[in-house]
């Protein structure tokens, strides 16, 4: 994901769009618009795509900054009552997402070549199963393994 794709993204997912957003930012839309499409050399800052991204309740900003920097971003699940069934369907998710994989992968190269709408699609599943193996992890450690005594001592 693009970091304006991210903005645009973030604002739609905030009740009440782009005024709304302004409005929680504490700036004019037109000043918002501004920022978004960098006119009259102004650019969002750091701070307040952050703030964005919280207010939107997502996690967009993050990702399109994983993305670009040739990462992929992870929200890991907290820690909690988590259980196997929990597990189990994180395992599932995964198959299904290989399937779409594999999928993806046997129409692109169909025809010999992977154009740049497929790579982008190959990649998006390629992102996905990666997220869904670290939640995947994390879910296993926090069922099976032991805490921290050091921790439990804080």
């Amino acid at each position: 994901m693009e970091i304006k794709k991210a903005y645009l993204s973030m604002i739609k997912a905030f009740p009440g769009g782009w005024d709304a957003m302004a409005a929680a930012l504490g700036m004019s839309r037109d000043a918002l618009e501004n920022r978004i499409y960098e006119r009259k050399g102004q650019s969002v800052l750091v701070e307040t795509a952050l703030q964005m991204q919280a207010f939107s309740g997502t996690t967009h900003f993050a990702e399109a900054v994983a993305q670009g920097s040739g990462g992929v971003f992870l929200k890991l699940p907290s820690g909690g009552d988590h259980d196997r069934e929990e597990l189990l369907d994180k395992f599932n998710e995964l198959y299904a997402e290989l399937g779409d994989l594999s999928t993806r992968f046997k129409e692109s190269v169909a025809d010999g070549e992977i154009d740049k709408r497929e790579r982008e699609g190959l990649t998006d599943a390629g992102q996905h199963i990666h997220r869904t193996v670290q939640e995947l992890l994390t879910l296993t450690f926090q069922i099976y393994c032991r805490r921290d005594r050091a921790a439990d001592q804080n």
